[in-house]
């Protein structure tokens, strides 16, 4: 994502705790990247921020703890990609409304390919004013930009659509491993699934299983895709918002629990490898 603010003539103050990640692009773009030694000056002279984090207590972590300090009162716009609890999103929305400041949530789906492509689609929550300004920076990192609503509706948009996404690819990957399992050749039988109707996201363009489709993590040893361990934590909002909504999610808590027990098995060596490892570890195979 960086990469492609920076192709298209931005300068860019990175900061990332993989300081290898920064290194990198400051060698490509040379004085077009710098690197900071921190958020907070990453933050200090930049028009706009853009943060994308793990969960919501690093998100927390910070905006409380150190960029609304560092850019109070200034009116610049604040652009969180993650994926967190949308409640944490509206409450810092507020708090940085109440510093003089402009906050959008603009989680993303496509993947690492998107994110190279520059293909990615933005779920942007926000006033009207604020997703207007926000657009012109993310159109450069993403091909579809879509305004979902007022504060913390960017973050619903995405936990619905990775609700869908974690189901999928579980049901995917069981339906495959079954027919393995039972002799089936799985090219054979990945090609049947995509011209019938249980054709989806998770068959046809990222199928789990190695060898059936080339340029995917199942076919690179599950790595370079999205996090067991994120899918995982993503389910789990779902579930937390689900549940104060008073909402039932029978099958996406089924999904939450296969990739809960992924984690828990043999110290977690799933939570690195992309999500897709599901089948291999419902196929009884170690990470």
């Amino acid at each position: 994502m960086a990469a492609n603010l920076l192709k298209k003539s931005h300068k860019v103050s990175l900061y990332d705790v993989n300081k290898e990640s920064v290194r990198a692009l400051v060698a490509v773009y040379g004085s077009s990247a710098s690197a900071a030694s921190s958020a907070a000056e990453a933050a200090r002279s930049a028009d706009i921020v853009i943060t994308m984090l793990p969960s919501s207590p690093h998100v927390r972590e910070v905006y409380e703890g150190s960029v609304f300090n560092i850019v109070k009162g200034s009116g610049k716009l604040l652009i969180d990609s993650s994926t967190i609890d949308p409640n944490v999103t509206k409450a810092l929305a507020s708090a940085a409304l109440k510093d003089g400041l402009r906050m959008v949530d603009a989680p993303v789906s496509g993947g690492v390919g998107g994110a190279e492509a520059g293909t990615l689609t933005f779920m942007v929550g926000g006033s009207k004013s604020d997703f207007d300004s926000a657009k012109v920076v993310l159109e450069k990192m993403g091909g579809k930009i879509v305004h979902c609503g007022e504060a913390g509706t960017g973050q619903v948009a995405k936990l619905c659509n990775n609700l869908i996404l974690g189901i999928s690819m579980n049901a995917v990957s069981e339906a495959m491993n079954l027919g393995v399992k039972l002799g089936a050749d799985p090219k054979v039988l990945a090609g049947i699934i995509n011209s019938s109707s249980g054709r989806c996201w998770s068959s046809d363009t990222y199928n789990p299983v190695p060898g059936v489709m080339p340029n995917v993590p199942a076919s690179r040893g599950y790595s370079g895709g999205f996090g067991s361990a994120l899918m995982a934590k993503d389910l789990g909002l779902a579930i937390d918002a689900a549940r104060t909504a008073g909402v039932a999610l029978p099958t996406g808590s089924a999904a939450a629990a296969v990739y809960a027990l992924m984690m828990s098995q043999g110290a977690g060596e799933y939570k690195t490898k992309d999500f897709s490892s599901v089948y291999s570890f419902l196929a009884g195979n170690k990470a």
